[in-house]
């Protein structure tokens, strides 16, 4: 099977932006598509050129609002269009724009039989900007009305599951002479594994241009290439990944999928979003994933819903990684190594002895950190904002606790040795600090604390920045990141990162 090839959407408001944006990742794409409704009116006169510019195949795209597009002055007016941008083919066809994309319901019989006189051929596409859709292979038996079409079937995913089901009927096709994708976060996975799909192409953006289509979630070329692969996935790559929710920003794959380019490994790790932890076991299962890292929310739902638990993740109550062995899941915690290793080498001791912690925040990942800062012999106090929750996870290791609020800033400066902020707070704000997101809001450093922030995007959180200024060492979490994923690499490869 042909592998998919990858298609620069060129979103600029002239040919002259388009070409440069072109010239920028022409080294990553395969071919370009001229999004022409985004073009302005003017420049519109002038979209015959562009193939000769590019010197890439192009998709001529002439995009109505209704399917996603801006274009808004008429279907009289965007067939004109369309017949000037294909009239007068050059005799060399590399002048000429090698694909149009027609919708399912845009049957105009001059144009068709001048796209295939001239050897241009027709895209034929159907997009859902709201819901997913079903029935999938008699949808694409439907568009391609000729036997000489490429049929597109674009939609928005309301869940993960509608991701899955897309895989599961993809895999039913016989050929690659088709288009499949899923739109927003949801389906990035689509966008990642076009061959699984059996895809012709996938669509790629420039992250400068990214605000001219929101909501489609393109990748960049380059993200596409060198971080995931693309070119190199076929039908025999080991699938790995990530999920949680709502996943906005993760450094995972960066650093597993430099791990496979390093030793050779037909392998991708690609995100999976899922909103219930169910839905992204049902996706690794149908799919073909080998093992997932899992984050917040979902590192308890597993212990629920995988029979095999290593025995500290069931202590913890706690799991970050599965991996799937002779066809059966097993869990395990990477985040007690990964957070003992990173904090550490962050203050220079072999042990906490002697040493208050202050942890901020009761959720999963604080249950892995407090196992480690007992394993570590120190004392601790868990602030969190519902105190039975706090109370439940202190009493497990003999730690005190206290809720998260100006009154306990007495105990709170009590175990300020090393302060230990495990909350999402912070994780979409920058600095200045503020109540929203900075969980210690209220307390003043005095420069002699340790800070270390599990939250490692953005590098620097309005805490990290506040206790900092004060004169305190602060790390934030991609140590923890890093040695954790490591582990996790050899569970699911065997072979040290």
């Amino acid at each position: 099977m042909n592998r998919p090839q990858i298609c620069l959407t060129l979103t600029g408001k002239t040919l002259s932006q388009n070409l440069e944006t072109l010239n920028k990742y022409r080294s990553y794409v395969d071919m370009a598509e001229l999004r022409c409704d985004l073009l302005d009116e003017d420049e519109r006169m002038f979209i015959r050129r562009f193939p000769h510019m590019a010197g890439i195949p192009c998709v001529l795209t002439i995009r109505r609002r209704v399917d996603g597009g801006a274009y808004l002055e008429g279907e009289a007016s965007r067939t004109i269009l369309f017949a000037r941008a294909l009239s007068f083919a050059d005799s060399n066809p590399d002048n000429n724009f090698k694909y149009v994309d027609f919708e399912e319901d845009f049957h105009i019989p001059s144009l068709q039989e001048a796209a295939l006189a001239y050897g241009t051929k027709i895209i034929r596409s159907f997009h859902d900007m709201e819901n997913p859709v079903n029935n999938i292979a008699a949808r694409l038996e439907m568009l391609n009305t000729t036997g000489f079409e490429i049929p597109k079937i674009t939609f928005m995913p309301h869940t993960l599951e509608d991701v899955t089901s897309l895989f599961k009927q993809a895999a039913r096709l016989r050929d690659n002479n088709h288009i499949l994708l899923a739109m927003g976060p949801l389906g990035l996975p689509t966008r990642i594994l076009g061959a699984k799909l059996k895809n012709y192409l996938t669509f790629a953006s420039a992250p400068e241009a990214a605000q001219n289509l929101p909501g489609l979630n393109h990748l960049d070329p380059i993200t596409l290439a060198e971080t995931y692969h693309f070119k190199s996935i076929n039908e025999s790559t080991r699938l790995f990944g990530i999920t949680g929710w709502p996943l906005a920003a993760t450094s995972s794959p960066q650093l597993h999928n430099k791990g496979f380019e390093e030793h050779n490994m037909n392998s991708v790790y690609v995100p999976v979003r899922a909103e219930r932890f169910k839905e992204a076991l049902s996706f690794a299962d149908s799919v073909g994933l080998e093992g997932m890292s899992v984050t917040i929310p979902h590192k308890r739902d597993v212990l629920s819903e995988i029979k095999d638990i290593d025995p500290i993740a069931r202590d913890i109550d706690a799991c970050n990684t599965i991996v799937k062995y002779e066809n059966s899941w097993h869990g395990f915690n990477t985040d007690v190594t990964g957070f003992t290793r990173a904090l550490l080498e962050f203050t220079g001791t072999k042990n906490l002895a002697r040493k208050k912690v202050a942890i901020i925040g009761a959720g999963g990942a604080s249950h892995a950190i407090a196992y480690a800062i007992k394993k570590l012999h120190g004392s601790a106090c868990i602030f969190n904002r519902t105190l039975p929750k706090a109370k439940l996870l202190a009493e497990k290791y003999g730690f005190k606790s206290a809720p998260l609020v100006p009154e306990s800033l007495s105990l709170l400066r009590k175990y300020n040795d090393i302060i230990i902020q495990t909350t999402s707070k912070g994780m979409n704000g920058l600095p200045p600090s503020t109540e929203d997101n900075d969980p210690l809001y209220f307390y003043d450093f005095n420069g002699k604390e340790l800070l270390f922030d599990i939250i490692y995007v953005p590098s620097v959180t309005p805490i990290m920045a506040r206790a900092s200024q004060s004169g305190c060492k602060v790390c934030n979490g991609y140590l923890m990141l890093k040695y954790q994923g490591y582990e996790q690499f050899e569970l699911f490869t065997g072979e040290r990162y």
